[in-house]
């Protein structure tokens, strides 16, 4: 009896061990809050019990270094910088997926079928009960350049939003930006003059608010801020009324994936419907597939703000965002006004 009972014990040892080793690697590098997505991460992992996930959470810049540096390539690439997504695929730095979920995603959420859009995010203000308690919180871009103005002395120093030398996504933002508010420089002037505090991502800006050191964000990415205001009720999450910025987070197969079949899995559980039902119920980041039921859905949000939200097209006009003359001219300015 003891015998058998060793045999089986070892069988058993010998059998978890080769599962281990002969274990797909994937790695994704993403500028994605792993504490948000860690459903969808759990949830790929229990549906693909063969594939070993190592997960890297970066800023958008690192992401996009390493999509052209790293060595080897990550497997797979995840930003909400959609302008750096698109130029590394336009670089040829992606692989085509080929598949029935790629075949089916909507033409506005992907291109070439190279790199998909599969979150839909709105971008936020935030600011703490302290302000309120101050002065009337702002509720459009037009109310934060007046509050910005009047208010100025009492909020020096107080508050925040991304930096877009540091940020991708925090660029892509004032670029969008620049388009939708018609005294855009004059906010960008007016942030200066309330020595406006600039970060590289958006939990910089939370945990300057919950500490105290600041009373008020701009351009915050919803997705962080929704979850954070549920476990701090001291800050309170305001969608613009006038209109409201949503990003697509992007991912692609790098074109050198040392593991594409593990690659190919993972995007491809993002597009199916068991991934965005995850992405729909368990998280912030909004799905996009329009037959997934949840909190959390690209057609909840349109219902809940109708025609005051205005996506980033995932097109090649984004291409022009990273052109190294209009970024050099956009900063040139930024500096100038901000600085004013």
């Amino acid at each position: 009896m003891r015998r058998v009972l060793l045999t089986t014990v070892l069988s058993f040892f010998c059998l978890s061990s080769s599962q281990s080793i002969s274990a797909t690697p994937l790695v994704v590098e993403a500028a994605l809050d792993r504490q948000v997505v860690a459903p969808l991460l759990e949830a790929f992992e229990q549906a693909h019990p063969e594939i070993e996930l190592t997960y890297r959470d970066r800023t958008t810049l690192e992401v996009d270094a390493l999509t052209e540096a790293a060595d080897p390539a990550p497997d797979v690439v995840i930003s909400s910088a959609m302008p750096w997504q698109m130029n590394r695929v336009n670089q040829g730095h992606a692989q085509r997926l080929d598949s029935v979920q790629a075949s089916e995603w909507p033409e506005w959420a992907k291109w070439r079928d190279e790199v998909f859009g599969f979150t839909f995010e709105p971008i936020v203000m935030a600011y703490r009960l302290d302000l309120a308690r101050r002065m009337m919180p702002p509720q459009t871009h037009a109310d934060l350049h007046t509050l910005l103005r009047t208010q100025g002395e009492t909020l020096q120093g107080k508050v925040t939003t991304y930096s877009p030398s540091l940020s991708g996504i925090g660029y892509t933002l004032f670029q969008q930006d620049a388009r939708y508010t018609a005294r855009f420089w004059d906010l960008v002037t007016a942030m200066g003059d309330a020595d406006t505090h600039l970060e590289s991502d958006t939990r910089s800006m939370l945990e300057g608010l919950t500490d105290g050191r600041y009373w008020l964000g701009y351009n915050l990415l919803g997705s962080y801020a929704m979850v954070w205001a549920q476990q701090h009720p001291e800050v309170i999450v305001q969608v613009p009324q006038d209109y409201a910025l949503v990003v697509m987070r992007t991912g692609f197969i790098h074109r050198d994936a040392p593991h594409p079949s593990a690659a190919e899995a993972f995007m491809n559980f993002l597009l199916s419907r068991d991934g965005q039902r995850v992405l729909a119920g368990q998280t912030p980041l909004f799905s996009v597939r329009p037959d997934v039921i949840g909190p959390y859905t690209a057609q909840r949000l349109r219902d809940q703000v109708g025609d005051r939200l205005y996506p980033i097209t995932l097109n090649a006009s984004l291409l022009a965002f990273v052109d190294p003359q209009r970024r050099d001219a956009f900063m040139t300015r930024w500096q100038r006004e901000f600085n004013r």
